[in-house]
């Protein structure tokens, strides 16, 4: 609360020579995530979700959300833990970001643990396939998705507005409620919003688990709740503000039909940016967020089993040069710090890494040469410090996680890039990087039986840092409200931090025998495409019928071994119908993945399946208020279908959602 205070006391006294509310921010439509020179890339590998797409798309986790995406599957995790898998990578491989700031909780730990952000309240999803290690430090070697919402207000709003969004049904027979309001006036700016989130048990087609016919996924309904207050003072040329947000998610796990995990996260975020500025820096952006957050794994006796908890801040700074001349072209670059520090501590008996503490600070830079708009060639590196600690044994218990210990890595990631505008609307770019991660704390210090994976898994204290190098290659083309985009990458991993099995096992209290694993590094390599297409077929009298398609694969092995890495998702293809009469609009999607059986020793095939769906929209204004009604139905065929990019453990308890309808209203004012 006395940070709030402080915050809130911050923004109100800033001085009034430094604003201007008669004159909005800059509107940026372009991808920002990134993207610290705010300069487009058609060509890049990234997807953007917002306003009606994201509206349609919205699941009660991120990882259904986005799942479909070229490139983008999700751990499924049942219906409420699915964190995004994107080309291949997931965990701590994949960067999650909140308005561009680290999201700090244990879903990287384990696919039970969900992400405590919610679709509800997002207004804009950005998704970057490929190393991003630059700006992002080595978790984001994979990808990056970052979640936007207007919490911190960033431009001068309208005297008073607002939206409220209503929906029901579904296959886990959603009811939530979500809602807004904003305003501004004499350059000061506020938000505030909130959400409701209940579910049931999930509803699938008939499958059969130990010889008992289901048609619903054991322990998998949810409750959730959160909300948030932001303000900012809002000038010409920047903003500072501050926003406190909290979340709260009750739901079971799958795995376990007697347990249920409890979590909260509360938050306090800071963010500034002025722009404009005289002199050699044109613009300077600053965040700063502190959060605290906790999950209790409920027995079903209303007992504490185990409580995980992280408590940690991260800030970044980024500074933007002003663009200057050189040669025949113009140099523009950027240069940020960011600092990370947490606490995470699991207690309680099935806790299998000890308390820890994890340090990072990183210095990065960028530099972009063009010439003419017609091709640029931009180069970036940056260094970083990461410490990790862990307490031992120091929080008692039975004897395991040994003495106090200590580790320090020095990551270093490199990455060149260029593009070029080949004339009649195509565009092309190839990148290439050298990303390094250093390891985790459960890679380092994990000791003991993970119920998630159903085994025993064990960290490496010697473990070395993550070392790949990646290629990237795109090709764009937009003619009119036509397009097309593919994109080849290869990554090569000369230590890729595996969770490989001993061919041991390990007896718990109760007898069992469970396999022992243990994080190794390992040579390994993964490539893939995507692409994607949209046409506009028919246009006329305000009527259009648009065609859209889609394609992505992956394929990943052990360099040494040629064995399959694990839950990598079969080719898909997806075609869709999409058309738009006025305030109408209906569109139907056929999504279709191969079977996989190209899947490692402890795993089995998952077969193909081809799912439709079908949605609706009416625009119209209803007492004065833009309102939009939109319903869906999924799995149109009640198609039996199960991820491949879930674990074992799991996939066979929680299949794909079955035929449902849903459907909602949003009213803005």
């Amino acid at each position: 609360m006395r940070l709030t205070l402080i915050a809130a006391a911050c923004v109100a006294a800033w001085p009034a020579w430094a604003q201007d509310a008669s004159v909005a921010a800059p509107s940026q439509q372009i991808i920002v995530t990134g993207n610290p020179l705010r300069q487009a890339d058609p060509a890049a590998p990234a997807s953007v979700l917002s306003e009606e797409a994201l509206a349609t798309r919205r699941s009660s986790t991120l990882g259904e959300t986005l799942d479909g995406l070229p490139g983008v599957a999700a751990t499924g995790f049942g219906p409420n833990a699915s964190r995004p898998v994107i080309r291949g990578q997931d965990g701590d491989r994949i960067r999650i970001l909140s308005n561009a700031g680290a999201s700090l909780d244990a879903s990287s730990l384990s696919f039970d643990h969900a992400v405590p952000l919610d679709p509800l309240v997002i207004e804009r999803i950005e998704v970057l396939r490929g190393p991003a290690a630059l700006l992002y430090g080595g978790s984001a070697l994979g990808g990056v998705v970052n979640a936007i919402d207007n919490r911190i207000p960033k431009s001068p709003l309208a005297p008073l507005s607002g939206a409220l969004e209503l929906r029901g049904g579904g296959a886990a027979s959603e009811r939530a409620l979500s809602g807004l309001v904003e305003g501004g006036v004499d350059g000061l700016a506020w938000h505030a919003d909130a959400f409701a989130r209940r579910t049931s048990d999930l509803a699938v087609p008939r499958f059969t688990v130990d010889g008992d016919s289901r048609t619903r996924v054991i322990n998998s309904a949810s409750d959730a709740k959160g909300g948030a207050l932001g303000v900012s003072r809002v000038w010409q040329d920047g903003y500072v503000g501050a926003s406190v947000d909290t979340y709260r998610n009750d739901y079971g796990v799958v795995v376990e039909e007697d347990i249920s995990i409890s979590m909260k996260r509360d938050k306090l975020a800071l963010a500034g940016e002025w722009r404009a500025l005289p002199g050699p820096i044109s613009t300077v952006r600053a965040q700063a967020a502190f959060t605290d957050y906790q999950h209790q794994e409920i027995e079903g006796t209303g007992e504490v089993g185990t409580t995980f908890a992280t408590k940690g801040s991260d800030a970044r700074i980024e500074v933007v040069q002003t663009s200057t001349a050189l040669g025949a072209g113009r140099l523009d670059g950027a240069w940020g710090l960011q600092w990370e520090r947490s606490r995470f501590s699991a207690l309680g008996e099935e806790a299998f890494v000890p308390t820890t503490r994890t340090q990072q600070l990183a210095l990065f830079g960028l530099q972009r040469w063009s010439l003419n708009k017609e091709w640029h060639l931009s180069a970036g590196l940056r260094g970083e410090r990461v410490q990790v600690d862990s307490d031992g044994d120091a929080d008692g218990g039975t004897p395991r996680f040994g003495p106090a210990r200590q580790r320090h890595f020095h990551p270093l990631n490199l990455s060149l890039a260029a593009g070029w505008r080949l004339g009649e609307g195509w565009e092309a770019s190839a990148s290439l990087a050298r990303s390094q991660r250093a390891p985790t704390s459960y890679e380092l210090y994990a000791d003991g039986v993970h119920a998630a994976t159903a085994a025993y898994e064990r960290g490496n204290l010697n473990q070395a840092v993550e070392s790949g190098r990646q290629f990237d290659l795109g090709l764009a083309w937009q003619g009119g409200p036509h397009s097309a985009r593919i994109s080849l990458f290869h990554s090569r991993f000369s230590n890729y931090i595996a969770l490989a099995a001993t061919g041991t096992d390990f007896t718990t209290d109760e007898g069992d025998l469970v396999p022992i694993y243990e994080f190794r590094g390992v040579p390994a390599r993964l490539h893939g495409l995507e692409a994607e297409g949209r046409w506009q077929a028919w246009s006329q009298a305000g009527q259009t019928l648009t065609l859209e398609a889609q394609a992505d694969l992956v394929r990943g092995e052990r360099s040494d071994t040629g064995e399959p890495l694990p839950r990598l998702a079969p080719w898909r293809v997806s075609l869709a119908a999409d058309w738009q009469s006025g305030p109408w609009g209906l569109r139907l999607d056929v999504q279709h993945a191969a079977r996989q059986d190209r899947v490692d020793a402890n795993d089995t095939p998952t077969p193909g399946w081809t799912l439709a769906h079908l949605r609706a929209s009416w625009t119209t204004r209803l007492a004065g208020h833009d309102t939009v009604l939109f319903a869906r139905v999924n799995n149109l065929g009640n198609t039996l279908a199960t991820s491949a990019s879930a674990i074992p453990t799991v996939r066979a308890l929680s299949p794909l959602p079955g035929r449902s309808l849903a459907a909602g209203v949003r009213v803005a004012f």
